[in-house]
């Protein structure tokens, strides 16, 4: 059920990989395709040329992404030109010598010339700052003078050398840009968790995720992620994802735009109830890690404590630059975005109960669970009451005009597509079935 419009979406079926086997992939396929189309082109041709070469050149332009294919396939032709002209002067040069000569050169001359030309070839590279292409110009410029060098006529062999990559190059760029075709869901908005769903492990995201999340990004899915970890605690795992959508992070206090590292939209804990938080924890001995937002930069002030998890948490974490800890008390004109406390359980506990009996339990948003990174101590968060993940995510609706939101998660009964058994490839698997459904079958039933 799409929670923003009511409607039952069709979300495709998903089994639970029993074996750690991966599947063949698409690049695979595509591979071995253009390998067979560059066989079929050599037999149209009547094998002039040497299909070997075609092989190599779609196989260097087969890539995850179009855009890399595009840039390889690039490269491949530059070096490819270059490494036939020099070879074709070489064959030329030497031909000439010969006659001259009135005999053949090779031995010793022949391969002190070959490593003299190298270095023609790899300076031509620098001096058109196109030293990416320097590895298959040198290649095909030793395939030329190496193997080719008793060639009756030097044109047609370095015709057909340069033909064969160019053949490659369309192959292999041909491959792989086609697709089945696809109606785009540009009309929803796809709001996924972090931990447990699109991670595995040790913050990790698989490389089918990451190379599909990718390609669906470039083409235009409107995709983001919402998340308790702060901004700075979200940039490393997420590091190569193009998110063009900001993120909502904090457990929906903030609206993050990752690109121009911008804080769009912040809910405030009102100074007066802030100071009625410290005053309690105070009152109980306690210390508070106190986030706020100054000039799009998260400030995170905190007091000594003494506690060795405290010390160890902001080593920890103080070392990111998206983090700022200030070891001093929060300055009485800083709007609070957040406070925490990490404590021992009991200690969490107790001062639970002294927020609710307060009042403020039920005037703002208070969450409370034990840390996994420090057994038996637990941690409070204490954000503004509208601080929801709901509310940011009606917000990017309207930002985006979308007509529904889907939402992936690892919590049965808060999310229309549940992650279960840390199965982080089908967050981005169903997603890509819900957002490029073949043919034109409507996603809504």
């Amino acid at each position: 059920m799409c929670r923003e419009t009511g409607k039952r979406i069709g979300i495709p079926k998903m089994g639970i990989p029993r074996i750690g086997i991966p599947r063949i992939g698409m690049r695979i396929t595509k591979s071995a395709i253009a390998i067979l189309l560059c066989y079929f082109i050599s037999f149209l041709r009547g094998n002039s040329g040497i299909v070997v070469y075609s092989q190599l050149a779609a196989l260097w332009c087969i890539q995850g992404y179009v855009s890399n294919s595009k840039k390889n396939a690039l490269q491949r032709f530059i070096g490819t030109v270059i490494g036939a002209v020099y070879g074709l002067a070489f064959l030329l040069a030497r031909q000439a010598l010969e006659r001259l000569c009135g005999r053949e050169t090779g031995g010793l001359a022949n391969a002190l010339a070959v490593s003299a030309f190298i270095i023609l070839v790899l300076y031509t590279t620098v001096l058109i700052k196109k030293k990416q292409a320097s590895y298959f110009s040198c290649v095909v410029f030793l395939s030329i003078v190496v193997n080719h060098v008793a060639d009756a006529n030097p044109y047609l062999f370095v015709w057909n050398r340069f033909l064969d990559t160019v053949i490659g190059i369309c192959v292999g760029i041909g491959v792989n840009v086609a697709s089945l075709p696809h109606k785009k869901r540009r009309d929803i908005l796809f709001v996924s968790g972090l931990d447990n769903t699109l991670l595995s492990a040790g913050d990790r995201l698989s490389d089918y995720s990451r190379v599909e999340l990718n390609r669906m990004l470039d083409d235009g899915v409107n995709f983001t992620i919402s998340t308790m970890r702060t901004p700075a605690s979200l940039m490393e795992p997420m590091r190569d994802i193009r998110l063009r959508l900001p993120v909502i992070a904090m457990d929906g206090a903030v609206l993050y735009d990752i690109r121009e590292k911008m804080y769009l939209k912040v809910y405030i804990i009102s100074r007066e109830t802030a100071r009625r938080i410290r005053a309690l924890a105070k009152s109980e001995g306690l210390c508070c890690f106190t986030n706020v937002v100054i000039d799009d930069m998260l400030v995170i002030y905190y007091e000594k404590s003494g506690d060795e998890v405290h010390q160890r948490l902001v080593s920890a974490l103080r070392r990111s630059p998206y983090r700022n800890y200030v070891c001093r008390e929060l300055p009485e004109e800083e709007d609070v975005v957040y406070f925490m406390l990490l404590y021992p359980s009991q200690v969490i506990e107790a001062f639970y109960d002294t927020l609710s009996a307060s009042g403020l339990v039920s005037e703002l948003k208070i969450l409370k669970y034990d840390s996994d990174d420090y057994p038996g101590y637990s941690y409070i968060k204490i954000y503004n009451k509208n601080a929801t993940k709901e509310n940011m995510m009606a917000y990017l609706k309207n930002m985006t005009q979308v007509s529904e939101i889907v939402t992936f998660g690892s919590v049965a009964g808060r999310c229309d597509v549940l992650i279960e058994n840390g199965d982080s490839n089908k967050a981005v698997h169903v997603l890509k079935k819900m957002y490029e459904p073949v043919g034109i079958k409507k996603n809504v039933t």
